[in-house]
């Protein structure tokens, strides 16, 4: 009996095989059915900014670290959105400003560009004071992230910083994309 069902089930599949080789040539020269463009909705490479967005003016030494985030970010072989959620970050942690320790006002040992902590194992204090290395270190984090290219930017820094406060990136997300806009080709 099992022969038997095996053998019609294969007889089966080869009928559809057959079928479709057969019928795939014939139906590719048929007349065409009066076919009518369809509308694709088409969603851009980079989410829309969440929630107001806030802006700052730079100087020169955090326009330099925008330049410096984004030379860390094309050495990694890593995309304009990678600098877009490098540099937000940068603007939420320090306003792209290269903090040594703050004494009093210093959130634990957090250091440098993205606030990173020497006891949480982001490097010595001379390694996350260096603009490239912070953010060879965050991008190193973001790369570990499933999906962050697709996410929400404050999402995606929020996995990495683990900050206490999750939805303060977002904020930036919009004058990150402007200055990566405007450095990345220069």
């Amino acid at each position: 009996m099992n022969t038997i069902f095996r053998k019609s089930m294969l007889s089966v599949a080869g009928l559809a095989f057959a079928g479709g080789v057969f019928a795939g040539p014939i139906a590719a020269h048929a007349n065409p059915v009066d076919a009518k463009p369809v509308a694709v909705a088409v969603q851009s490479a980079a989410p829309k900014p969440q929630g107001e967005q806030s802006h700052i003016s730079l100087n020169d030494e955090q326009s330099a670290n925008v330049k410096a985030i984004i030379a860390a970010t094309k050495k990694a072989g890593l995309p304009e959105r990678a600098a877009v959620i490098s540099i937000a970050t940068s603007l939420q942690e320090s306003k792209l400003e290269n903090l040594g320790h703050l004494g009093d006002m210093n959130d634990h040992d957090s250091l440098g560009l993205f606030q990173q902590r020497p006891s949480s194992g982001w490097g010595t204090p001379e390694q996350i004071t260096d603009p490239e290395y912070s953010t060879t270190a965050f991008l190193k984090g973001l790369k570990q992230v499933d999906g962050w290219q697709d996410m929400p930017l404050t999402d995606a820094a929020q996995t990495v910083q683990v900050s206490a406060y999750p939805d303060a990136y977002a904020q930036w997300e919009q004058q990150a994309t402007d200055l990566v806009a405007q450095h990345w080709n220069s």
